[in-house]
Parts: structure tokens; sequence; C-alpha cells
């Protein structure tokens, strides 16, 4: 297949790619999103659009992600199958499609227990892998779920979440390799802090052969204070921070430079890790900090690839 994006030429012709995460207002704060975009324009391959993430009523995915491409910046925008059934779904792909939006990250979505509306009821019509096949089905087949034609079919490289430290490994492998079956053409992992055990993951990526059939980029959190990461390791499911990490945070003098120092460590021992097409920034409503963490990782100028 042809790149069908900036971001799928990137990764195509062999490049580190580098995508980081736009969190959307929780308002219609245009001017926000239009601030936001421009941190990123040139640092990243494609600007990462999340969808009501922790449950929390924002600013929707699609309508953020064609602001961001106005702003000249290639977005890939995120579609959580918790608040849609096949039907908003399947529309919803389309009128990405029709605004130019070229690449889909399918997600389960956080339950809505997590956010400040827990009393909302979910759909769940259809699962991550469902929703994988459905929009290659799109985009391949031209056709709807029903089996219905479609004569415009969406083009979407397709994405999808990996989990490396989720439990037990093997399940969840096998759970990828169930994405990969369904149409998944790249994985965006959960935030690496145990460079060592996200190694380990990818040995078992590799013996599976999964690194040759989609593309994988790891997710990276850059580090802001010692109480930052305690929290995160607390509360988030599927992150392990090493005690020695959050030890060397709470003795540094100034947290926030030695949090950059072992975010740009962290991101050279993945760079070196075998499988690793490249890596995902989350700032965490930081947008601001990304062109600085790009630029201190060697990772400007990006890439002029050509879509073919």
């Amino acid at each position: 297949m042809t790149a069908l994006s900036h971001l799928q030429a990137v990764l195509k012709q062999g490049h580190f790619a580098v995508t980081a995460e736009i969190g959307p207002p929780m308002s219609a704060n245009v001017n926000l999103v239009r601030q936001k975009a421009g941190y990123y324009k040139g640092y990243v391959d494609a600007a990462n659009i999340t969808d009501n993430q922790s449950a929390v009523v924002r600013m929707s995915s699609i309508a953020t992600a064609a602001i961001v491409q106005q702003e000249g910046v290639e977005t890939v925008f995120q579609m959580t199958c918790r608040d849609r059934n096949r039907i908003a779904l399947q529309s919803d792909i389309l009128g990405a499609a029709g605004l130019g939006l070229k690449n889909l990250l399918c997600l389960s979505g956080d339950h809505q227990s997590f956010g400040n509306d827990p009393q909302a009821k979910n759909v769940y019509d259809l699962d991550s892998i469902q929703l994988i096949h459905t929009v290659k089905g799109m985009r391949d087949d031209k056709r709807f779920i029903n089996g219905k034609e479609i004569k415009t079919e969406p083009q979407m490289f397709i994405g999808a979440a990996a989990h490396p430290f989720a439990q037990p490994t093997e399940l969840y492998l096998i759970s990828m390799g169930k994405k990969i079956a369904a149409g998944v053409q790249f994985f965006q992992t959960q935030a690496i802090f145990d460079v060592e055990g996200f190694g380990d993951w990818m040995k078992a990526v590799r013996e599976m052969g999964y690194h040759k059939q989609a593309y994988i980029l790891a997710g990276i959190i850059p580090i802001k204070t010692a109480r930052s990461l305690k929290i995160m390791n607390d509360t988030v499911a599927g992150i392990r921070i090493p005690p020695d990490l959050i030890k060397r945070m709470d003795s540094a003098d100034n947290q926030e430079e030695e949090g950059m120092r072992i975010t740009l460590e962290i991101i050279e021992a993945v760079r070196k890790i075998d499988g690793v097409a490249g890596i995902h920034l989350m700032p965490v409503s930081s947008e601001q900090i990304t062109p600085v963490v790009v630029q201190r990782a060697g990772l400007y100028p990006r890439p002029q690839a050509e879509v073919q």
C-alpha cells in the first residue's frame, strides 16, 4: 500500500517518527487549539488528538484535529468505542475523511467512572479490535459493517494502543496480534519509564514478528516533578516507574531540569531498541515543552517525507 499520510510516509521511508499529544480544551476555545498547534509545527510528524480522555467532556477529537490541520500540522485523531455505537463510529470516520484527516487511533476509551460524569452510560457496541476491522473494511473493501457499498471510501492509516507493562503479558501480546490481524498498521505504547522492562517486552514483540507487521511508537511522558511521578505510579494503570528514578528526582536540586535529563535519556535508550520505529510524546497539558524535548533529543529538524 502507498503512504496515505505524511506520518505513514515518514515511517515507510525508515525515518524515526515523532508524534505528540494535544489535549482538546474543555471549552470551545479555538484560539487555544491554534496556540497548541503552533508549538508543534515543524517539530512533529503528526499531532495526536485525544478523544475525551479520562472520560471528561472536551472539544471533539475530530473538530480539534481539523483545526490543528488548518495550522499546517498533520494529525492522528483518536476514536473511542465508549461513546458511540457502530452507526456513529462509521459516520464519524466518513466525516473525518471528508475533513482531510488521514490517521486514526482506535481505542476502547477510559471507563466513565474515571471521569467527572460517572453516571454517564457507556456504549461499547464495538470493541477496539472490531473498530479496527471496521475501518479496514471501509477503506479496503468499500463496505460498511452491514455490507452496504461505500462509493467514496475513507483513506485511513490505522493505529491502536499497546501496553508493555500490563499483566498478564502473554494475554496482551495475543491482543496485539489480534489488532494486527484486524488491520492495525501502527501502535502507540503506554508511557515508558522502565527502559529495561520495555526492552524485554520488545524482545517478545520481535519474537512474535509484530515489529515487522506494524510500526511501534514508544510512549514518552516528559518528566516534570517527583510528585507527578509518584501520582502516576499510584494511579495510572499500565505504568511502571522504577523506584530509583523517583529517588533520583526526589534528590534533585532542580527537578524540572533533572526531569528533562531523564526524559532525554529514556528517548536515547528506546531509539537503540530494535523494532522501535518512533516515539509518541505525551506532555500532559504542557504542549509547549514538546519542541524543547524534540530539539534536545536531536530529533529536529523533521524529515520531509512525501506522500506517494
